[in-house]
C-alpha cells in the first residue's frame, strides 16, 4: 500500500527555519504533483506550495520567499524548506501526492512558531 510519512516538525523560534520532509514508499514520487497543506486550530485548511510533475512550482502569497518545495527524487522525497517562521505559520503540515486517480496524503506534523 502506497504512503507518505512527514517528518521534521517541532517548535522553533519566530525568525528560525525549519524543514519539512515528505517521504514515499511504493509509489514513484517523481510521477505525482505534491502539495504541502497546513491547518491551524479553528481554520480551514490551505495550500502552502505545490510543485508539479515537471517542476514548476506554486506558492501561496503569506509564504511567498520565505518557503522552498523542492524535489530529491534519488530519495523520493518532496521538502519544504521554511525560513523566517511567524507565529501565524503555526499549523499542522499534510503532504498530499496526486496522480491520475491517486490522492494520497500523509499523517500531518505539527509546526509551532513560539518564543
Amino acid at each position: 500500500q502506497a504512503q507518505l510519512v512527514e517528518s521534521g516538525g517541532g517548535l522553533v523560534q519566530p525568525g528560525g527555519s525549519m524543514r519539512l520532509s515528505c517521504s514515499a514508499s511504493r509509489i514513484i514520487l517523481s510521477i505525482y504533483s505534491v502539495n504541502w497543506y497546513r491547518q491551524a486550530p479553528g481554520k480551514q485548511r490551505e495550500l502552502v506550495a505545490l510543485i508539479g510533475g515537471g517542476g514548476i512550482t506554486h506558492y501561496v502569497d503569506s509564504v511567498k520567499g520565505r518557503f522552498t518545495i523542492s524535489r530529491d527524487n534519488a530519495e523520493n522525497t518532496v521538502y519544504l524548506q521554511m525560513n523566517s517562521l511567524k507565529p501565524e505559520d503555526t499549523a499542522v503540515y499534510y503532504c498530499n501526492a496526486r496522480f491520475g486517480r491517486d490522492d494520497l496524503w500523509g499523517q500531518g506534523t505539527q509546526v509551532t512558531v513560539s518564543s
